[in-house]
């Protein structure tokens, strides 16, 4: 009997194991897919390490809840009632208590080490960024400061500004450090770039909060666009309240940064984001309006008009 039960088992266990290899293969997920566990491709060295504490995290919990059902399963499986015979009682098992409480105790503080490591590496302030950018949120829509490039001839910091017909592009450079200081005109909004792996809330009253406004990041691995939104509801148009990163490589941001502290001699004005870009003509990284995401019209009455119809 105790022979046929064993085979039954392990015939279970191969049909089991065989099923999860057939899953996880229709899947059709490469093996970074696999670890990364649904989170986006990181592009800061920041968002890599959270990713690492998210696959690890998941691995343990997963190991865990494999134990678990391990033994829920063996209980389920040698532990049926067999006779109306009282089995043995077991009570007072001090070596099976200590593990019980020992071993979750052991998960928790190598949880919490790695969390607290990671969280210190994250938010930490070099207090030396290579570009600082003030950003500044209101309803509905995001302004990029950079105060380390003032424009000629009024000396204010170079600034863009978006609109409900304009994405506004946080054109920065990838390989460089960079500080971001956050703030809001009205109510709290939230910065949340997918790419780098983090949020933060954005406050009226930066400083008069339990949240620090700023946060940096070591570096943008790689040159691309990268979707920015708004990720705490803050009114109307919330859904609709999006930015875009655009990491160019050093080099090209300098030129860009050039442009912008200076007049257009075709308009008579200081260049804008879209008229720098058009100008560098650097292929896709150079297109002047927003790719990941499209403006929303955010005039209620503009709204209101276009939906009545034949009035």
């Amino acid at each position: 009997m105790g022979l046929k039960e064993g085979t039954r088992t392990a015939r279970l266990a191969r049909v089991g194991g065989l099923v999860g290899l057939v899953g996880v293969g229709a899947t059709g997920c490469s093996t970074d897919e696999v670890l990364r566990f649904g989170w986006p491709q990181a592009v800061t060295p920041q968002a890599e390490r959270m990713r690492e504490l998210w696959t690890w995290s998941v691995v343990a919990a997963l190991a865990v809840g494999v134990i678990v059902w391990g033994l829920i399963l063996w209980s389920v499986a040698f532990h049926r009632k067999k006779s109306e015979e009282l089995p043995r009682q077991v009570a007072y098992n001090l070596p099976l208590e200590l593990v019980l409480i020992v071993v979750p105790t052991v998960i928790v503080a190598v949880l919490f080490y790695f969390t607290a490591t990671t969280q210190n590496y994250v938010t930490k302030l070099s207090g030396k960024p290579d570009v600082t950018v003030d950003v500044i949120a209101f309803q509905w829509n995001w302004e990029f400061q950079y105060p380390g490039y003032r424009t000629q001839p009024r000396d204010e910091p170079v600034s863009t500004v978006g609109s409900s017909g304009e994405v506004p592009l946080l054109v920065v450079p990838s390989g460089k450090s960079i500080q971001f200081n956050l703030n809001s005109k009205d109510v709290i909004h939230s910065f949340y770039v997918p790419e780098f792996h983090f949020k933060r809330d954005v406050f009226p009253e930066p400083g008069k909060n339990n949240q620090e406004s700023s946060f940096e990041i070591t570096q943008i691995d790689r040159t691309g666009s990268f979707v920015g939104r708004c990720a705490e509801l803050c009114g109307t148009y919330h859904a609709v309240m999006n930015f875009e990163v655009r990491a160019l490589d050093a080099g090209t941001f300098e030129q860009y940064m050039a442009l912008r502290q200076k007049v257009n001699s075709d308009t008579g004005k200081l260049y804008t984001a879209a008229q720098a870009l058009t100008e560098l003509n650097c292929g896709e990284l150079c297109t002047p309006y927003a790719v990941t995401t499209k403006p929303f019209d955010t005039d209620r009455t503009a709204r209101e008009a276009s939906s009545g119809g034949g009035k």
